[in-house]
């Protein structure tokens, strides 16, 4: 008798916290997210957008080891920390990769690499010109865990980086969503009448259009490019949170306490955002979780047709246009990697969301 009475929203979490795959799939997706916002501190390559290219190492396997020449550039580099931590630095310094060198008389004589058996250039280089402490760190080993690419740039690095745009879509995508689907939902179930045949007939329209195509024909009105990529993307997935949304609005607003809120005299506009839509929302989580999971593909779906990031920013959907002909050149994991982390990303997505729909079924 004395105990305390859990809220719904308790008993939701509590539900959710009993789910292994719901919880799973929300910390990989919390990973995924450390890992997007803190790329460059992670990756080996800490150039913006990982783009450091060695052509003479390009499609090396993983765990490929080499000697790599650093030649310091007389370029000042005037980033501030905060911009080399979330953009990367610019590279003014030049890597060469060597097969072999010695130093003689404060001269470093070195050969560079050269693929598939050749012998590569001898170049000399003074001294002289460089202090003691980078005479040490001039040349050193460099491995590349995840092998390198047609380009000869690390695919790890390439793969930690991407993950920012296959990630942030997500959210930028849903945020654009959520804001018309929400607004045109809840004035098209509240008011009916033709302002709700108005609005459906809008939400027919956009539903009856390919997503993909619909995609495809807004990213060519606003131009190729990052964001053009979020704004499109966002802008064909409202459509099923505004069914929902006023399909849910038509069953509350007959409710007692919608009633009630009118009887006092509030507006429409506080009735919906304070009284209505907070008791509906949890099927518009669901859908919100599985439209994560829609951005993602769609997104790498364009960035694999060439519409979506472009060169050289990192995307996981441009690696695989990149490189799937090397899955019949004896290479396969160069678009399989970045296919596994995108597959990855989307079932945690799908998963957290059967998570939430089950934790928040009011029946069980």
């Amino acid at each position: 008798m004395g105990g305390k009475t859990q809220s719904l929203k308790q008993l939701a979490l509590q539900k959710f916290k009993h789910n292994f795959w719901g919880v799973f799939s929300f910390c990989f997706i919390i990973i995924v997210g450390l890992v997007s916002v803190f790329a460059y501190v992670l990756a080996p390559d800490h150039s913006q957008y990982a783009n450091q290219m060695h052509l003479s190492i390009h499609s090396k396997r993983p765990g490929f080891t080499i000697d790599m020449l650093t030649l310091p550039s007389k370029i000042q580099n005037t980033q501030n920390a905060l911009d080399k931590l979330f953009f990367g630095t610019v590279n003014t310094e030049t890597e060469v990769p060597v097969s072999a060198f010695k130093i003689k008389d404060y001269t470093l004589l070195y050969t560079e690499y050269a693929s598939d058996g050749l012998v590569g250039e001898e170049k000399s280089l003074d001294l002289n010109a460089f202090s003691k402490v980078e005479e040490s760190n001039l040349v050193a080993p460099k491995t590349f865990h995840l092998g390198t690419d047609k380009y000869g740039r690390d695919v790890l690095s390439r793969v930690l980086v991407g993950a920012r745009i296959s990630f942030f879509i997500g959210f930028v995508a849903v945020f654009i969503s959520l804001i018309i689907g929400l607004t045109l939902g809840s004035v098209a179930g509240y008011y009916g009448g033709k302002v709700d045949a108005v609005i459906m007939w809008v939400i027919n329209v956009t539903w009856s259009i390919p997503t993909l195509l619909l995609v495809i024909a807004i990213t060519l009105a606003l131009g190729k490019g990052f964001w053009q990529v979020f704004i499109a993307v966002g802008l064909t997935m409202w459509v099923e949170v505004a069914r929902v949304v006023r399909g849910q609005i038509i069953s509350a607003k007959e409710m007692q306490y919608v009633t009630a809120a009118r009887a006092l005299g509030y507006t429409d506009y506080r009735i919906i955002t304070k009284h209505i839509l907070p008791n509906i929302m949890a099927p518009v989580i669901v859908i919100c979780a599985a439209n994560f999971a829609s951005a993602i593909l769609i997104e790498s779906g364009l960035s694999f047709l060439g519409i979506g990031a472009q060169p050289p920013m990192a995307s996981w959907g441009a690696m695989i246009k990149d490189h799937y002909n090397y899955i019949i050149l004896g290479k396969p994991y160069l678009a399989i990697i970045p296919g596994l982390c995108i597959m990855s990303l989307v079932m945690a997505f799908m998963l957290m969301g059967n998570a939430l729909r089950d934790a928040l079924d009011v029946k069980s």
